[in-house]
């Protein structure tokens, strides 16, 4: 049973990585962040579901839609907002930007956008703790089409045969860029992982923020005593465009049904619906909340984009 002050900071969680990606999405167009953006609207509730049952020494690493697992984690969002407009006061000093996260103290080891390319940094930090007898466990956020990639099958293998501490989470949001999985993989094929590779594997609803919490917490729990890596499988769906900050449904490359299917399950309002629904919060003190929040944001990425070009004169 989740407690009424843990629900609200999970909420909370997620609204925060919302109304700050919105922020980026609204801003994107003043042309000062230079460098591609990702955004994870929509799929916020596997970062904050998995992250809230890791501690600052679990280590995640992520790829090119990484701000929900950053901020999940704990990352410091100021060094990340001022990444995205190349100061030096980013998390890799400017030189980066969104695809490159990364924040020491609260265990974001890396964020790297080349297909699969974080998939083996994580199994490294997993074979770490093994070796060095650490009770912590490295966490790997990957999409539907890294599963497209050798090193994926090799970095599986590796974690099997070592038995290393490893917790694989793949977020299937059924496109890579602009192609449905249906023409990429044969059916089924990240289901049968498990069947091949000798690993317990889970499947759940990517929008659930707290069936996520839950699962993830029991098999978070299991990783560090067995020392077995495991998988989990999460259907989601991005609400924006591939790469960039608007929607492109125009482009009629997904189903409007599906669209809409998806827009009904956003784990944001899945959230305040149980809120309401249990008493936690009212409609109005939810609506009090996004919009303090929102200013806060607005007047935080203002200030910082301010920061930019005071860097560049």
């Amino acid at each position: 049973m989740i407690s009424n002050k843990n629900l609200k900071i999970l909420y909370k969680d997620i609204l925060k990585i919302r109304i700050v990606e919105e922020g980026i999405s609204e801003r994107y167009s003043e042309q000062e962040m230079r460098c591609p953006i990702h955004l994870s609207i929509g799929q916020e509730a596997i970062a904050v579901g998995v992250c809230k049952n890791l501690n600052d020494k679990d280590q995640i690493v992520s790829n090119h839609r990484c701000h929900a697992h950053y901020l999940a984690k704990g990352g410091d969002i100021n060094k990340m907002i001022n990444e995205f407009y190349g100061n030096s006061d980013g998390c890799t000093g400017g030189r980066g930007g969104s695809m490159h996260l990364f924040d020491q103290n609260k265990g974001v080891l890396s964020s790297v956008p080349i297909v699969s390319s974080a998939i083996p940094l994580g199994v490294g930090a997993g074979f770490s703790f093994k070796y060095r007898k650490q009770n912590n466990v490295a966490v790997i956020f990957l999409g539907d089409a890294a599963i497209e990639e050798g090193v994926f099958y090799e970095s599986l293998n590796y974690a099997k045969i070592l038995s290393l501490p490893i917790l694989f989470v793949c977020e299937n949001n059924l496109f890579s860029c602009f192609t449905d999985i249906k023409e990429r993989q044969p059916k089924n094929l990240i289901k049968n992982i498990s069947k091949t590779f000798d690993i317990k594997t889970s499947f759940l609803n990517g929008n659930d923020t707290i069936s996520i919490l839950n699962k993830s917490k029991k098999i978070i729990t299991e990783i560090r005593k067995n020392k077995q890596p495991q998988f989990i499988l999460l259907d989601t769906f991005r609400m924006f465009e591939h790469c960039g900050p608007n929607k492109d449904d125009y482009l009629n490359y997904r189903d409007p049904k599906l669209i809409k299917k998806w827009n009904k399950n956003c784990p944001l309002k899945k959230m305040e619906k149980l809120l309401v629904s249990k008493k936690v919060l009212s409609p109005k003190q939810i609506s009090d909340i996004k919009n303090k929040y929102k200013v806060n944001i607005d007047i935080f990425l203002k200030n910082v984009g301010k920061k930019n070009l005071k860097d560049q004169n």
